[in-house]
């Protein structure tokens, strides 16, 4: 009898703890770090932001970009800021920049390319995120297809699925001379087959949410951009379109956190159009709450920065 009372004390524990995982996964928090560096001589501003949000409880953090435009393209640079995400006792996910490689140039003209495929290399190397508590990644460049788009990753953690998409706040990196957009046009591509996969996935799985980190906001309109003269492409045109049409064909919620800053006000909060919801991160490090009891999902706990003005996503 004392043997069968003990079973059954046994498994209600076991069931308890069980419930007690499941409940903490229900709400968790996750770190964005903008563009900290900006203006800074050196890293010790993103070293700043990496070590306050080392002392919050984060499932992981999350960097838009690794480099300010005006600092140098160098291997130097770029192995000494990929060793400091090393450092992290969070879970580190790299979300590509503008900054960190379409301006890049020498003496002959543009290396953007190179910089970016050198980036690949250094920043992407496996299927784990930098930091102490490593995070598993699954990249679009186990598709041979893609297999050059390592940037891409996608992770999942309490029901929510969560991927970064490479586009460069720079319009895009379109390029306004004719027959020079050969990296904009195969990346676009890409981009769409990646980001149909993240929806089909997560509908699939019945997941409550979606998060999708970029350094560009496909969803602002033309009109937002004051370097677009009249006439010129958009170089997020299709993005948002895609975006918009698959977000309206999911039954969760979809947040975009992006790192573009378009006007000089800042805002409160994120910004919802039914289910989808746009937040930019402009500098410092942000701190955002996931709760699946809040009808919300997402929420901005708290920001040691500007958070970009945004506009209310548009549907095309």
């Amino acid at each position: 009898m004392k043997r069968k009372l003990f079973c059954v004390v046994a498994l209600l524990s076991a069931a308890l703890c069980a419930a007690s995982a499941t409940r903490a996964q229900d709400s968790f928090q996750f770190g964005v770090i903008g563009h900290s560096f900006a203006g800074s001589p050196d890293d010790s501003v993103l070293r700043k932001a990496l070590d306050e949000s080392d002392a919050d409880n984060l499932a992981f953090v999350v960097v838009n970009g690794i480099k300010s435009a005006s600092e140098p393209c160098s291997d130097a640079l770029y192995s000494a800021r990929r060793d400091l995400l090393k450092e992290a006792e969070n879970g580190v996910i790299v979300s590509l920049a503008a900054s960190d490689w379409v301006g890049c140039r020498n003496r002959n003209g543009s290396i953007a390319i190179e910089r970016l495929n050198r980036m690949r290399d250094l920043f992407f190397p496996d299927e784990f995120s930098f930091g102490a508590s490593k995070v598993p990644l699954f990249r679009q460049s186990v598709t041979p297809k893609f297999r050059s788009y390592t940037e891409n990753a996608r992770w999942e953690f309490g029901g929510v699925l969560f991927a970064t998409v490479n586009i460069p706040a720079a319009n895009n990196h379109f390029v306004q001379d004719g027959g020079r957009n050969s990296e904009f046009e195969d990346r676009l591509i890409a981009n769409k087959d990646w980001l149909q996969r993240l929806f089909t996935f997560a509908a699939q799985k019945k997941l409550e949410g979606i998060v999708l980190f970029a350094d560009g906001n496909p969803l602002a309109q033309p009109s937002q951009r004051p370097f677009l003269l009249r006439g010129q492409r958009d170089g997020f045109a299709e993005m948002r379109q895609r975006i918009v049409t698959l977000a309206n064909g999911f039954r969760g919620k979809v947040l975009l956190v992006h790192g573009e800053n378009l006007k000089s006000e800042s805002n409160t909060g994120i910004v919802w159009r039914r289910n989808l919801g746009s937040i930019g991160v402009a500098s410092g490090w942000s701190k955002f709450s996931v709760d699946s009891g809040n009808a919300a999902l997402f929420t901005l706990v708290h920001s040691t920065g500007k958070t970009a003005m945004q506009a209310p996503p548009t549907a095309q």
